[in-house]
C-alpha cells in the first residue's frame, strides 16, 4: 500500500476516533451539561422540635410581658443558587468553590443547618431561562411538600427572583430589587422572571465569553466538566428568544426572555399579569456597583412607583445600608466631577489615587512641582470615572488603597459606601412635585444574599469560604490569568474616557478582590406573625410588622403606646396625632450557641451531606441569652421644604437608653417631648445593641493606624490564595436588631386633614 495512502487512511482513522469521542462526549455531557436544581434529601423535622422552639420563645415573651398573640419567625428572603450567573462563577473550583450549589441545597440547609422558619429563592432573573424558572418552582414545591407533612410546617419556602439592574452612570442606575410571591401556585407567580435591561443583560447575553475565558478549561483539566457546564449555562440564556417589548406582559408567551428598564416598568409588567408580589430593594448603598452621585431622589417619583416597595433590605452579607453620612465620593456633578477633600473620617478614593501617584513620582526622583501636578491629574482622572477609579492607577495592589472610599464609623458597612442611597437618606427626603408630598415608607428586613444556596448563614462565625460569599483564585498563576495585573507601576495615572466607561468596561468596574474582604454571613428578617403559616408570614411582611437583624436572633418589640400601656401603633405602622408620642421597646438577646449540630439534624441528613452543607456547625442554641446593652433610638424628620439640609433632619442616636439586661432582656420607654411643639411628621426606629461577639470579616481591611487615627497600612482579609481557607478573619462586633420604623404624621403638617389618633 502506498505510503501516502497509508498516511491518509491513518489520518482518517484518527479523525474518526476523535469525532467518535466528541459525539460520545456530547451525549455524556463532557462538553457541557444542563444542570438541574438538585435533590432535597432531608425529611420533615420532628414536630416536637418546632414545639420546643415555640415554647422557649413564649417563655421569653412572658418574661417581658408580651401578648402571646403573635410569634416571631425568622427568615431569609435573599438566596441564590448556581442558577445565578455570579453564584455559578464563584462556585467554580478555580475560585476555591465547591463546583455547584444547587437550589435543593438551600431547602436542606434552611431546615437542618440554620433552622429557619421561612426563606425565599431569589436567583438573578437575567440567568433564569424559562426551563430554570419551571425547575425552580418544582424544587420549591418539593421543599414545601417535604416540610409540611404534619400540621405545622417546619419551614415555609417562597418563590422569587432578583431584578439585577446596574448602570455605570448615576442617572441610569436604579439598583437591585427582589420580587417575592405569596404562593407556589403557578397561576399566582410570574409566567417568567423579568430581567433588568442594561449592563447585566448585555454582559450575559452579548459578552458572556468575557465572564470566563475559554482557556480556563486548560488551567484546571481535572474539573473541566464544571467549566463546560458553565458554557452550556450561558449558552442556554443566549438561546432564549427576547420577548416583544411592545406586548403587555400578561399576553407574552412563557418561553421568551422579558426585560424591564426601570423599577416603574418592573411594577407595570407584574401588574399586567395581575400579580401583587413584594418588591424589596436591596444593597442600596453598595459602592460595589452604585455609581457615585446616585441618590434615592429619582426613584421617589410617580413613574417609578415608590408605593410598590413596602420593605427594604437594610443589612445583608454584603454589608449595612442603613447609615447616612455628610461626605460624598464626588463633590461635583456627574458632568463636572470634583474630588472632595479628605477629612478625619473619610478618605475619598480619588484622593488616595493622587497620593499613590505622588508617592511613586517622588520615589522616581521627580520634582515636587511635577509630582503635585501628577497627583492632581490622578485625582481628576479617578473622580471622573467613579466606580472605575481603581483602574486609573496601574500596577497598584489591593492594600495600596488603604481604607479609601469606606465608611470608617459605620456598623459593618457595605463596600465603598454611598450615603445618598442609604436607608436613612431615603427616609429623610420628600418629593414635592404633587399637591400631596411623597415619601418612602419602608419596613426593614435583613437577609444573607448568599450565593452558595445557604439561607441564614450568619448563625455562627465559621467556614468563611462557605458561609459568606468570599472567593478568589486558588493560586497566583490562576489569579494572573483571570485578572491580569500590570507589570509596572508608572508614576502617572491612566485617563479613561466616558465611552470606555459606559460601553467597554462592564463588570471590570467592580473591585472583586477588595470587596471580598467585606462579606459577612449576613442578616435575617424577623416577622411578628399571627400564625406559623405562609399567610401569617406574608401578612406580617405586607404590614411591615417585621424587623432586621445582623444575623443572630434577638427578640424585639417596638410600639407606640397610650397612657395605660396599650399598643396604639406597632412597628411598621403609620398614624397621625398632635400629641407627644410615648414608645415602648422590649428586647432580648440571641441565644448562645452550643458547638456542633443538634441530634435531630444528625438524624435527619446523611453524615456526608450534613458536613458538606453545614461544615460541622448548625444553629444549636443553648438556654442562655446574650445581653442587650442598650437601645439606640433614631429620629428622622422628613423634609417639609425642598432645600432643607438632611444633615439636620437625620438624628442617629437621638436617644441612647441603657438596657438593664440580667439575662432575660429589658423593657424601656421614651417620649418625644418635642413632637407637638415642632409640629412636623417624624419617623422613629430603634436598634437593640447586643454585647460584643465574633463576626467573620468584621475588620475587613485590618488597618494599622497612626496617632491621628488614619489608616497607614492595610492587610485586607482576601478570598484568594493569599489567605488560608481555614482563616475566618473573626473580629468582635456588637450585633444588633433594627425595628421597622413607626411613621407619625403631625395632623396639620403639609396640609393634611386632621385625624387625631392620640
Amino acid at each position: 500500500m502506498p505510503r501516502v495512502l497509508r498516511v491518509t487512511l491513518f489520518g482518517l482513522g484518527v479523525l474518526t476516533v476523535i469525532l467518535g469521542i466528541y459525539v460520545i462526549g456530547i451525549f455524556q455531557g463532557w462538553h457541557g451539561r444542563t444542570r438541574g436544581p438538585g435533590e432535597i434529601v432531608g425529611t420533615e423535622i420532628p414536630a416536637e422540635i418546632i414545639a420546643e422552639r415555640r415554647s422557649a420563645q413564649r417563655a421569653q415573651q412572658a418574661a417581658l410581658g408580651v401578648d402571646p398573640g403573635t410569634e416571631i419567625l425568622f427568615g431569609d428572603l435573599h438566596v441564590h443558587s448556581t442558577f445565578s450567573t455570579d453564584a455559578f462563577v464563584w462556585a467554580l473550583p478555580l475560585l476555591r468553590g465547591e463546583g455547584a450549589n444547587p437550589l435543593a441545597d438551600a431547602c436542606d440547609f434552611a431546615r437542618y443547618c440554620s433552622a429557619l422558619d421561612f426563606w425565599a429563592i431569589t436567583d438573578h432573573a437575567e440567568a433564569l431561562t424559562p426551563a430554570r424558572w419551571a425547575q425552580s418552582l418544582q424544587s420549591m414545591q418539593q421543599c414545601e411538600a417535604q416540610s409540611s407533612t404534619g400540621i405545622i410546617p417546619d419551614v415555609v419556602p417562597f418563590m422569587g427572583f432578583e431584578w439585577t439592574q446596574v448602570a455605570p452612570l448615576p442617572e441610569d442606575h436604579y439598583g437591585h430589587k427582589n420580587v417575592i410571591f405569596r404562593t407556589l401556585d403557578p397561576d399566582e407567580i410570574a409566567a417568567r422572571p423579568i430581567a433588568a435591561a442594561g449592563t447585566t443583560v448585555r454582559v450575559l447575553r452579548d459578552n458572556a465569553r468575557g465572564l470566563l475565558p475559554q482557556q480556563i478549561v486548560f488551567l484546571d483539566l481535572e474539573n473541566r466538566q464544571d467549566y463546560y457546564d458553565f458554557g452550556r449555562f450561558v449558552q442556554e440564556v443566549r438561546d432564549t428568544p427576547l420577548c416583544d417589548p411592545d406586548i403587555a406582559s400578561g399576553d407574552l408567551p412563557r418561553d421568551c426572555y422579558e426585560m424591564a428598564a426601570t423599577p416603574g416598568e418592573l411594577v407595570t409588567r407584574l401588574e399586567a399579569q395581575a400579580l401583587d408580589p413584594l418588591i424589596i430593594p436591596h444593597g442600596s448603598a453598595w459602592g460595589l456597583y452604585t455609581p457615585p452621585g446616585t441618590s434615592w431622589d429619582k426613584q421617589l417619583v410617580d413613574s417609578e412607583r415608590p408605593e410598590a416597595f413596602p420593605l427594604i433590605e437594610i443589612f445583608s452579607g454584603h454589608g449595612n445600608a442603613e447609615e447616612y453620612r455628610a461626605w460624598r465620593p464626588n463633590a461635583g456633578t456627574t458632568d463636572a466631577p470634583v474630588c472632595p477633600d479628605a477629612t478625619a473620617d473619610y478618605l475619598p478614593t480619588c484622593q488616595r489615587a493622587g497620593q499613590i501617584i505622588e508617592e511613586r513620582c517622588r520615589a522616581a526622583g521627580e520634582g515636587e512641582v511635577d509630582c503635585a501636578a501628577r497627583a492632581e491629574e490622578a485625582r481628576v482622572n479617578a473622580v471622573h470615572v467613579g466606580l472605575a477609579a481603581h483602574l486609573t492607577v496601574l500596577g497598584e495592589s489591593v492594600a495600596d488603597w488603604l481604607d479609601a472610599g469606606q465608611c470608617r464609623d459605620c456598623f459593618l458597612p457595605a463596600f465603598n459606601f454611598n450615603p445618598t442611597t442609604s436607608v436613612q437618606y431615603g427616609l429623610a427626603i420628600t418629593n414635592f412635585d404633587d399637591d400631596e408630598p411623597q415619601r418612602f415608607r419602608w419596613g426593614f428586613i435583613g437577609s444573607s444574599d448568599t450565593h452558595t444556596a445557604r439561607p441564614g448563614i450568619g448563625y455562627k462565625s465559621h467556614a468563611r469560604h462557605y458561609m459568606t460569599d468570599t472567593s478568589g483564585a486558588v493560586s497566583r498563576d490562576i489569579a494572573e490569568r483571570l485578572l491580569p495585573s500590570d507589570p509596572e507601576a508608572p508614576p502617572r495615572s491612566r485617563a479613561i474616557s466616558r465611552e470606555e466607561l459606559t460601553r467597554t468596561l462592564g463588570f471590570q468596574l467592580t473591585e472583586i478582590e477588595r470587596q471580598s474582604s467585606f462579606f459577612t454571613g449576613g442578616g435575617l428578617v424577623a416577622a411578628h406573625a399571627g400564625e406559623r403559616s405562609r399567610d401569617g408570614i406574608w401578612d406580617a411582611l405586607q404590614t411591615r410588622n417585621v424587623y432586621a437583624t445582623s444575623g443572630l436572633r434577638q427578640l424585639l418589640w417596638f410600639d407606640r403606646i397610650d397612657d395605660a400601656g396599650n399598643v396604639l401603633t406597632p412597628m411598621g405602622g403609620e398614624a397621625e396625632t398632635e400629641s407627644d408620642p410615648v414608645f415602648r421597646v422590649r428586647a432580648a438577646g440571641s441565644l448562645r450557641q452550643d458547638p456542633g449540630c443538634p441530634d435531630y439534624a444528625v438524624r435527619g441528613l446523611p453524615a456526608d451531606r450534613l458536613q458538606q452543607l453545614c461544615r460541622g456547625e448548625c444553629y444549636n442554641p443553648g438556654n442562655e441569652r446574650h445581653r442587650i446593652t442598650r437601645i439606640e433610638v433614631v429620629r428622622i424628620r422628613p423634609q417639609i421644604t425642598p432645600d432643607e439640609n438632611l444633615d439636620l433632619l437625620i438624628e442617629d442616636d437621638w436617644l441612647v437608653l441603657p438596657c438593664d439586661d440580667q439575662g432575660e432582656g429589658c423593657i424601656v420607654e421614651f417620649t418625644d417631648t418635642e413632637f407637638a411643639t415642632t409640629g412636623r411628621d417624624t419617623v422613629y426606629y430603634v436598634r437593640a445593641i447586643q454585647e460584643p461577639t465574633g463576626q467573620v470579616n468584621a475588620d475587613p481591611l485590618r488597618c494599622e493606624y497612626d496617632e491621628t487615627g488614619q489608616c497607614i497600612r492595610a492587610n485586607p482579609c482576601l478570598g484568594d490564595y493569599r489567605v488560608d481557607m481555614d482563616e475566618n478573619c473573626v473580629a468582635e462586633v456588637e450585633h444588633r436588631a433594627w425595628s421597622s420604623p413607626i411613621y407619625l404624621g403631625y395632623s396639620e403638617a403639609i396640609g393634611r386633614d386632621v385625624v387625631d389618633e392620640g
